[in-house]
């Protein structure tokens, strides 16, 4: 019995030895998983890589960062499914949070972001056949298909002349659901029902800036563009999903966005024009919040031009629908400036005179007081008319100086910033400076045409895209909510943007910017506490193939995102220059621009 006794302890510690072994194993692997999962992640922090707290004061006073042997030698790419990934869009995402959105309010073509843990951290690819886009002007009328292989659109849409699909390319003839005969006819039409000058629709420079509502593929802004005239083309991504992606590959100026629950990502005041052509929104409902939203953005004396079947359908229920809007436009104050077949144009009051004799009680009030009327990041609409300041009131308009003055002038809101004409007038100067130097950065490489569609990541006053006035390109001026209040005075240029928080994703579709431009913006969302490989991914994700980066900021800023060049197939072609200090210079600065690999 003795010998089964020794075989039974023996047995018993191979057991044991076995336990610990396999304990070990899985330790070791943990922490495996945990050096390398930053790799493979839903996302990277820059906490991960970059301590901003790890600098050291170099010889002459200058900050040096202390090098991380730890960097990102790759980012994987995404799965081809991903390759009109739209992060704050994504409807997988709706599904899988399961959040209670109301659809007849819109709420599901609003933003709604995925939390940190549920980012995607891969590289965007293109479609199977992606070409490098066809340049602008060309653009404006045909696309490669293969860049945007959705041809439902052209077959749904063939009777209003939207787009054809021909070969290998979409053409585009510039109709849209009440302008089949084409754009350019339908805005010299609003352009006579208005009375204005040789039919042009700009007025002699008073009306530049237009914001129009559920655009389709944006024909109509595309042809304001001849007029001078900058429309921001808006739709959100729904049924016809693909038709911002066709107005950006096409070149002309449009983003995401939807009139549902929140404020439109734009001050008070933006807009001489407001523009619906068949948008299908309902703008009666919650006591007419939507056309009160119009009225917030549109500038005084701006018009709404609504071409719909409300405006001249015989059929008892759209009479119903126009006598309720019509209703509805007098108690705000707005008057039918013109009417004319499908179309009707209301105008809105100068001052607040028309606001102060409306009867006690009269629906809707004027919003209170504390309201915020620039304030647009997130904030809930309200159903309030937005009185003029008193300045406003005064003066019976907004004082803008007629297209292009207007561009280089000091705008009266500047006083509202507590911004001097001569620190503006200097920012301009400091701008137009830069922007030579970028491009004498750039010029062994680029042609005339290499840019079509640019973005200003932190845009300040516009003063970047106004040294751009002269060329062929567009720009989206970004401007960080910390400083939304900037927007106001972009716009009263004449230029166009949005505000925006860059911890989150850009309301675009992949491949829609052909240059982009960071000033200072790594420094700034650095205060944030937000990742930077977040954000270039992001930068990847909307900038085209073969486009380029201006990235200007802290030296170790610049020499830490250099390390991930690589890792981002940002190295088909790079400059780095140590620029001269000027007034806007925050210490040591780079300057460094890349291009994407195609």
């Amino acid at each position: 019995m003795k010998p089964r006794k020794e075989e039974s302890r023996g047995f018993g510690l191979s057991q044991k030895l076995f336990s610990y072994l396999l304990i070990a194993s899985v330790i070791c692997l943990s922490l495996l998983c945990l050096f390398y999962g930053t790799t493979f992640a839903p996302s990277l922090r820059r906490s991960d890589h970059y301590d901003p707290t790890s600098h050291v004061i170099g010889e002459g006073g200058g900050r040096a960062l202390l090098a991380s042997n730890v960097t990102v030698s790759s980012f994987p790419v995404c799965d081809k499914r991903l390759s009109e990934l739209i992060p704050c869009s994504d409807r997988n995402l709706l599904y899988q949070m399961r959040l209670k959105l109301n659809l007849s309010l819109m709420e599901h073509y609003e933003r709604h972001c995925p939390h940190q843990s549920r980012r995607y951290n891969c590289l965007i690819p293109p479609p199977s056949g992606y070409k490098v886009p066809i340049r602008w002007p060309a653009s404006r009328d045909e696309v490669w298909k293969a860049n945007i292989p959705h041809t439902h659109l052209a077959s749904e849409k063939s009777d209003q002349r939207w787009m054809v699909v021909n070969g290998d390319k979409i053409n585009f003839p510039g109709g849209g659901t009440h302008f089949h005969f084409g754009a350019d006819k339908y805005i010299m039409q609003i352009a006579q029902m208005l009375r204005f000058p040789k039919d042009k629709l700009n007025n002699k420079g008073s009306i530049r800036t237009v914001l129009d509502i559920g655009c389709g593929v944006a024909s109509f802004g595309a042809y304001l563009l001849s007029h001078d005239i900058l429309a921001m083309s808006l739709a959100p991504n729904d049924v016809h999903e693909n038709q911002i992606q066709f107005a950006l590959e096409r070149g002309i100026p449009s983003t995401l966005g939807v009139l549902g629950t929140r404020r439109l990502p734009y001050p008070s005041r933006s807009f001489e024009m407001a523009h619906c052509s068949r948008c299908r929104i309902d703008w009666l409902q919650r006591d007419g919040i939507l056309m009160l939203e119009l009225d917030r953005v549109l500038r005084p004396g701006g018009y709404f031009v609504y071409s719909s079947p409300e405006a001249y359908a015989l059929d008892e229920k759209n009479r119903r629908i126009w006598a309720e809007m019509s209703d509805l436009a007098k108690r705000m104050c707005w008057e039918i400036a013109s009417k004319q077949d499908q179309t009707v144009i209301w105008v809105k009051p100068l001052n607040n005179e028309c606001y102060l004799k409306r009867n006690i009680g009269t629906l809707p009030p004027i919003c209170y007081q504390g309201d915020d009327p620039d304030a647009a990041w997130n904030v809930p609409m309200r159903a309030c008319i937005t009185p003029y300041s008193k300045r406003v009131d005064r003066e019976m308009g907004s004082e803008l100086l007629p297209w292009p003055r207007r561009l280089t002038a000091p705008p009266p809101r500047l006083e509202e910033l507590g911004i001097s004409s001569d620190k503006f007038l200097k920012d301009n100067d400091i701008w137009h400076s830069r922007r030579i130097k970028y491009w004498k950065q750039m010029s062994p490489e680029i042609q005339k045409n290499s840019f079509r569609n640019i973005m200003d990541m932190n845009a300040n006053f516009g003063g970047f895209a106004a040294s751009l006035v002269h060329m062929n390109v567009w720009v989206m001026n970004v401007v960080p909510v910390n400083k939304s209040n900037n927007l106001k005075i972009v716009y009263d240029r004449g230029l166009i943007g949005t505000v925006h928080d860059w911890c989150e994703a850009f309301s675009t579709y992949p491949r829609t910017y052909d240059l982009l431009h960071a000033w200072m913006l790594f420094s700034e969302i650095e205060k944030q506490g937000c990742s930077f490989e977040d954000l270039l991914l992001e930068m990847d994700r909307i900038l085209r193939p073969l486009g380029y980066v201006i990235i200007r900021d802290k030296v170790p800023i610049i020499d830490y995102i250099k390390k991930l060049l690589k890792a981002l197939r940002w190295d088909d072609w790079s400059s780095e220059v140590i620029p001269k200090r000027d007034l806007l210079s925050s210490g040591e600065e780079k300057v460094m621009i890349v291009r994407k690999k195609l």
